[in-house]
């Protein structure tokens, strides 16, 4: 059957289309038209960039187009790479994968010599057009006349890093090792320039979108606002991304309708916002933003105000999909608990998660728990000689084995150790700290850049909890599924997830329309079972909003009464959804 699964899915802002220009001639010329008459006095023109936007082409383009008289470039005002690599290393540390979330603003990365020489430059000129642009652009001006913000998705961020297209702020290091360059603007960089984007991206004069090189696009900051006005009032998805990898396999290729020449697909960040990317449509045109914008500037709206008051700006819910149908097992691995990744790496929750199987082969199966009665300094032995070249980790001997089917349920609270097995199709849904993985044995393979994958078996020995072991796994971690509520063609069950866990998941299985409530806090579903269904509102509040199998979307908690029904080809056949929501 053809996919109908929607890879780009678009909040339409009607209304707008005259705040959105395409192609450089049109942003230069609506930029011009905010400007002073250069040719009687000053005007200063500030491009803020995210970390990772090709600030050259911008420079290119505006200074042909604008002819600014100077043009001066945040980073040459930067202290030496040198400096930057001292200041940041508490941080970034020297392990390969983790460090601690930065506490640095962007002011701490300025020479105080430099940075003054390029301010009095900027104060000597009496007439024409001053263009100022980086990182810290705004923060060298001071005052300026417009202010363009030239924003960045993350994902796009890390293929330009494997590319060899960008480097950490600051820093020369284009080809340093992918995982290594990943972790500084993890941990710092985007840090420090998302302090700055929530300070100057609700004052700037248009959002300048470069995600598409040589395609870019601008948008009106009215325009802009209006368009996450819109998000916040209706159900809505963000823009998945595919990722291949190690273990990876072949089931999206035709459910999501991928490019099946390619070898495999492992990942689908489905809805991770601080990753993916929340898609505009102002007319014909499509503008790509970070979909964590949303969250940084409309958190109450869209999460609700308890889950705003314990998480702060954070989307806490992340729902993915991991691959194996013909591929491998992923990593056998575990999370920190919540104490330890605090302490560690600055984090106050960590990722608890379960595994939502969508589909399964016949022998497909999940490692969770620990054998009853093993010796856990053997097992600790065994893993460290395997990882140091002897025999490899005998997995069955020390970890449970559990087959799955299509839709089991199965629940991992930090601490817990794991791995999805081969030709499985998992919705996993967890807390959003994605990061913070000890793997402990990775079946001996290497990563898709020929390199062994990090193993972190000190962490996790740490933090393995011994005593999760096959009946108590059992007991409390395998199809927790209770009835709840049913009524005319629909009933409801309880999930999960398990008790330690922030998260709490339902499924509804259908026929009729189903009414759901956001209870005051933010919903994240996923259609598990059917064609298609459709979203409404009681009262007409939003429009009719589809959605197709597979795919999630997020209801927001401003939202309030919505309710779901089968649709179109599903149209009196069963439908079912799992929703997450978090605990209050």
């Amino acid at each position: 059957m053809q996919s109908n699964y929607d890879k780009f899915p678009v909040v339409k802002v009607p209304g707008f289309e005259r705040g959105c220009f395409s192609g450089w001639e049109a942003i230069a010329e609506a930029i011009r038209q905010q400007l002073p008459d250069t040719s009687r006095e000053k005007a200063v023109l500030v491009v803020e960039c995210y970390h990772g936007v090709e600030e050259q082409e911008a420079r290119k383009a505006l200074l042909e187009r604008l002819r600014p008289v100077v043009v001066i470039e945040a980073e040459k005002a930067y202290l030496s790479e040198e400096q930057l690599d001292e200041l940041t290393f508490p941080d970034v540390t020297d392990d390969r994968i983790f460090g601690f979330m930065t506490r640095l603003t962007i002011d701490r990365f300025f020479d105080p010599g430099k940075l003054e020489a390029a301010r009095r430059q900027l104060r000597g000129v009496e007439r024409g057009l001053v263009l100022v642009l980086g990182v810290g652009a705004a923060h060298l001006a001071e005052k300026w006349d417009v202010l363009a913000y030239a924003d960045m998705a993350r994902w796009e961020i890390q293929q330009r890093m494997r590319r060899h297209e960008v480097a950490n702020l600051g820093a020369t290091n284009f080809t340093e090792d992918f995982a290594r360059q990943y972790k500084r603007a993890y941990f710092v960089d985007w840090r420090v320039c998302d302090r700055v984007k929530k300070q100057l991206l609700p004052r700037s004069d248009f959002l300048l979108d470069t995600n598409k090189p040589g395609q870019p696009k601008m948008v009106s900051g009215e325009a802009l606002l209006a368009g996450l006005k819109q998000a916040i009032c209706r159900p809505f998805r963000v823009a998945p991304f595919f990722d291949p990898g190690p273990w990876g396999g072949q089931w999206m290729k035709k459910v999501c309708g991928l490019d099946p020449s390619l070898p495999n697909y492992a990942w689908c960040f489905d809805c991770v916002p601080e990753e993916n990317s929340l898609l505009l449509g102002y007319g014909e045109a499509v503008v790509e933003i970070p979909s964590v914008n949303l969250v940084f500037f409309h958190p109450e709206e869209l999460l609700g105000g308890s889950v705003y008051s314990r998480f702060g700006p954070e989307f806490p819910i992340r729902f993915d999909f991991l691959d194996t149908m013909g591929g491998g097992n992923l990593s056998l691995q575990v999370h920190p608990l919540t104490e330890y990744i605090q302490e560690h790496f600055g984090m106050h929750y960590t990722q608890d998660e379960s595994y939502y199987l969508l589909d399964a082969g016949e022998e497909a199966f999940v490692y969770l728990g620990l054998k009853e009665g093993i010796d856990k300094e053997a097992m600790i032995k065994a893993l460290q000689d395997a990882q140091n070249g002897g025999a490899p980790f005998e997995a069955e001997q020390y970890v449970e084995k559990w087959p799955v089917r299509k839709h089991d349920h199965f629940l991992i609270p930090a601490g817990t150790v794991h791995c999805s097995g081969k030709d499985s199709m998992v919705l996993e849904i967890s807390a959003t700290p994605y990061i913070f993985t000890f793997k402990l044995w990775d079946w001996g393979r290497l990563g898709l850049d020929g390199k062994p994958r990090p193993i972190n078996i000190e962490h996790g020995r740490n933090v393995i909890q011994w005593q999760r072991d096959t009946s108590w796994v059992g007991r409390n971690l395998v199809n927790r599924i209770e009835p709840v509520a049913e009524g005319k063609g629909w009933r409801e069950e309880k999930t999960g997830l398990h008790k330690l866990e922030f998260i709490e998941s339902r499924r509804h299985w259908f026929t009729g329309k189903v009414d759901h409530h956001t209870g005051g806090g933010v919903n994240v579903l996923n259609l598990v079972e059917g064609r298609e269904a459709i979203v409404e509102s009681p009262d007409g509040a939003f429009e009719p909003f589809v959605v197709h199998y597979a795919e999630t979307f997020i209801v927001p908690a401003a939202v309030g009464a919505y309710s779901i029904r089968p649709y179109g080809e599903s149209e009196g056949k069963e439908c079912a959804t799992i929703k997450a929501f978090v605990r209050t």
